[in-house]
């Protein structure tokens, strides 16, 4: 399976990257499916696909491979329209942008799964329940247990 993640329509709708640097939400998302893809997705190949110029390449980083695509001198729907067509294996396409679902399943020839953010990222306790509901998004989603802890004691020491 080909994990295809619309990289910026993932980190914007999520609470825990969408307030941070265009830099910082690549960097958060690309560590979080090296950390646990297999998890929030499944096994497969994962490519993550950002508008810009910045480059190309596969994290080497320790973890799951994952491809960091740019979409240089277009958008990064067409990056990933193109990248659709050209795969000859399933693919689940991750993103919310019902356009750009139907414009991969208009030009794919191979079958094209496709989920949310909220669905993709529930195995790791984050987004909706698969029991149809949407689940209580959490501000502090994808921050180090304790860590709001801390923040809180440092509140109390510097404004007190």
């Amino acid at each position: 399976m080909l994990f295809i993640v619309d990289g910026y329509n993932v980190t914007r709708s999520d609470p825990a990257t969408c307030d941070l640097s265009l830099e910082a939400q690549r960097e958060a998302l690309v560590a979080r499916l090296r950390a646990r893809g297999d998890s929030m997705l499944g096994r497969g190949r994962i490519v993550v696909v950002f508008d810009g110029a910045e480059g190309a390449g596969v994290s080497h980083a320790a973890g799951i491979p994952v491809e960091t695509r740019y979409s240089r001198d277009s958008s990064a729907d067409d990056e990933i329209v193109r990248l659709a067509t050209a795969s000859v294996e399933p693919l689940c396409l991750v993103t919310s942008d019902n356009g750009l679902i139907d414009r991969v399943r208009t030009h794919s020839a191979v079958a094209v799964e496709t989920r949310s953010r909220d669905v993709a990222f529930e195995a790791s306790g984050r987004g909706s329940s698969r029991k149809g509901g949407r689940g209580r998004t959490r501000r502090d989603t994808g921050i180090p247990s304790g860590a709001n802890k801390i923040t809180e004691e440092l509140k109390k020491l510097w404004l007190d």
